[in-house]
């Protein structure tokens, strides 16, 4: 027996610009230093509104963008569901509060930068954050069985990214064009016509 297919007007979706603006707020207030965990569980698995492939394809979109890659999905996510009023108001969401908790914090810190509790405390939330995009990475990497490349190559690609990134230590203005490029146009080629 077979689960039953949602259709995109079955399916979770914000009912009012309100709605769309706390759960965005929501999402920035949790998203401190390791965003995609949070926006990938909050908006895919919490609220459904979209699916992981339109994640992944939105995400995507969203890196190649100029600006903040989560402002520029939750652009996409408002005007999805009610157009330029969605699109404003979820970045709104996304920058208001956030902007006004990080002016205090910058306050807080500014008093306290020399004292080594603050340094440790810096050293514990970039582990964390550097914990839950690993996290993210491998819920992500399940949707690579769907990919045309398959795995082996996408696997490859990762790794030829890394390499050139973390070992050869070679600026992302160099390794996105390349790697990414090989990657589009290997991609290109194995869709159908």
């Amino acid at each position: 027996m077979t689960a039953p297919t949602i259709t995109p007007d079955q399916r979770p979706r914000p009912h009012s610009l309100g709605q769309l603006f706390w759960a965005f707020t929501w999402l920035a207030l949790q998203g401190f230093g390791g965003v995609l965990a949070v926006v990938q569980r909050e908006l895919v698995e919490r609220r459904r509104w979209i699916t992981n492939d339109e994640f992944i394809e939105d995400w995507a979109a969203a890196q190649i963008l100029p600006g903040p890659n989560v402002v520029n999905l939750s652009i996409m996510v408002g005007d999805r569901y009610f157009g330029l009023r969605g699109a404003l108001v979820a970045v709104a969401g996304m920058l208001l509060l956030p902007m006004l908790l990080l002016l205090a914090v910058a306050t807080l810190y500014a008093a306290f930068a020399s004292h080594p509790m603050m340094a440790g405390a810096l050293r514990g939330m970039g582990a964390v954050a550097a914990g839950l995009v690993a996290g993210m990475g491998c819920k992500l990497a399940a949707s690579l069985a769907r990919h045309p490349l398959g795995p082996l190559p996408c696997a490859l690609i990762t790794a030829a990214t890394f390499i050139a990134m973390s070992v050869l230590r070679l600026p992302l203005a160099w390794v996105l064009p390349v790697v990414g490029g090989v990657a589009c146009a290997l991609t290109w080629r194995k869709l159908p016509a």
